[in-house]
């Protein structure tokens, strides 16, 4: 797990970017950040279940998984207090603050009972955030320890682009590079490690000639 000092710097170097990134995040990322809706249709909460998206940003995918499941709860957190700010906006704009609830955390080191007297969600989701988290193995980690028996973790994030021109993936890897994003590129590897390791079931695939790559981990 990260340290308080690694979570405090995080935090500052992500209010860094997105200080005024946030007015804009949902217009500019919308055209590249590709499989997000699928996402979401996928996660299928029933009534009553809880729902929780770790590196929620500005609730873009909070409010139309909210709009999409009414009869669920759902859960937000991010490091950044300058996304939150945007978040909240946007859920009350929404008339979604009821329905939706928000918190400050580390993605590899919280205390969901704390944040929201919850032990246990039944869906957590990732979207593009894992190449934005420097602990990602201790972020996937830490979900499947707050993971309902039954409950599913879905993940969408970028891929190595292995299967589309050399050019195309490198002036991506650059301009990501910019946002302090990371491809990573064992993610696939260890989300069936991570599976075996706990005993979950472990779909993955590649989409757009490995644009991007879905995951989703089921526990029993």
């Amino acid at each position: 797990m990260a340290s308080t000092v690694e979570e405090s710097a995080h935090a500052q170097q992500m209010d860094g970017v997105y200080a005024f990134q946030r007015h804009i995040y949902d217009l500019t990322r919308k055209y590249y950040l590709l499989g997000r809706d699928g996402l979401i249709a996928r996660l299928s909460p029933a009534p009553g279940q809880h729902v929780l998206e770790i590196g929620c940003g500005t609730a873009r995918n909070l409010v139309l998984a909210a709009r999409a499941w009414p009869g669920a709860r759902f859960y937000g957190i991010d490091i950044s207090s300058e996304m939150l700010k945007s978040a909240r906006s946007k859920l009350a704009g929404e008339r979604l603050a009821a329905q939706v609830r928000l918190a400050r955390a580390d993605a590899a080191a919280f205390e969901p009972g704390q944040l929201f007297r919850r032990a246990e969600f039944d869906r957590i989701f990732f979207s593009y955030t894992l190449s934005m988290i420097p602990d990602w193995q201790g972020a996937l980690r830490m979900a499947t320890s707050v993971l309902a028996e039954g409950g599913e973790i879905h993940i969408v994030d970028f891929g190595m682009q292995e299967r589309l021109p050399r050019w195309f993936a490198r002036l991506l890897g650059d301009w990501l590079a910019r946002f302090q994003v990371i491809r990573r590129e064992s993610l696939l590897d260890f989300c069936e490690e991570l599976a075996r390791s706990q005993g979950f079931g472990c779909e993955c695939r590649r989409l757009y000639g490995d644009y991007a790559r879905q995951v989703v981990l089921r526990r029993p």
